[in-house]
């Protein structure tokens, strides 16, 4: 009960932290996400190299964990939606699977699914070591380089979405190639005709890759953020259980400690009756 009670407060001071984190960058992310699939909607293929169509014959899913444990089903869910995406979605496609957690790697590791080729980054579960937005940016160029190199027709995200500290939710986001915005149902069609300042080819080659990177590093830290709810809230429960436990055992003990009190006094008793007689 005394580890898991510290291993909830040192949760609970990370988390704040990783929940300043995510939420001041979860609106730039999303605003530059909703800019990018209006401004891909409006290029050609051959000028937008990361809004490639065409058959899906091969597909990364890269499947963002903890490297530590403790944390309830947090590691667990986006294990089984990867292995869901795998068997369902994706069957009969050449699949890969990227980590970055230790326990996604263990769940990997001995599949055919394990990263292959050069170009993907490799020791990924350091990341976590010290997230930031330049570790999160080599990797993601990395990704995005196996997708321009064409060893890849699809790239998706899988990874827990912080929403509270006892919610996360399995998010299962496209990555590459980018999706243009959807219309929604009833809305008007509008005709993106944008004026580019400076040259589309600029654009193209800044933007592009600048919102990409920030997309990665967002699901960096909804999983980084999540993990800490879900261990701080794991954690609470543990405690809980533990003080229940206790409380139980204490009960117990002090009835077998009752009877054999009571048992040794009827001896007593008993003996000196005999005595008397």
């Amino acid at each position: 009960m005394q580890i898991t009670s510290a291993m909830k407060m040192v949760s609970a001071a990370k988390l704040k932290k990783a929940q300043d984190a995510i939420t001041q960058m979860r609106p730039y992310a999303v605003k530059l996400q909703e800019i990018l699939q209006g401004l891909s909607s409006g290029l050609d293929t051959s000028e937008n190299i990361y809004g490639r169509k065409g058959e899906v014959k091969s597909v990364l899913i890269v499947a963002i964990t903890s490297n530590r444990g403790l944390c309830g089903g947090f590691n667990s869910q986006v294990i089984k939606r990867t292995n869901h995406l795998i068997q369902d979605k994706y069957s009969g496609k050449i699949v890969t699977v990227l980590t970055f957690g230790k326990k996604a790697e263990d769940a990997f590791r001995k599949t055919e699914y394990f990263i292959r080729g050069t170009l993907l980054p490799r020791h990924t579960n350091e990341i976590f070591d010290d997230l930031t937005f330049e570790q999160a940016s080599n990797a993601a160029v990395k990704i995005m380089d196996t997708f321009k190199h064409k060893q890849f027709d699809e790239v998706v995200l899988v990874y827990n979405q912080f929403k509270n500290a006892a919610t996360q939710v399995v998010q299962e986001e496209r990555f590459l190639p980018i999706k243009p915005a959807e219309k929604e149902e009833g809305q008007a069609a509008t005709n993106n005709d944008y004026i580019f300042e400076p040259s589309r080819t600029e654009i193209v080659n800044d933007l592009i890759p600048k919102s990409l990177k920030t997309q990665f590093y967002k699901a960096l830290l909804d999983s980084f953020a999540g993990e800490h709810g879900a261990r701080m809230t794991a954690m609470h429960k543990a405690t809980d259980n533990a003080a229940d436990m206790l409380s139980e055992l204490k009960l117990t003990y002090n009835k077998a400690r009752q009877a054999a009190i009571t048992t040794e006094i009827l001896e007593i008793v008993g003996g000196a009756e005999a005595l008397n007689a």
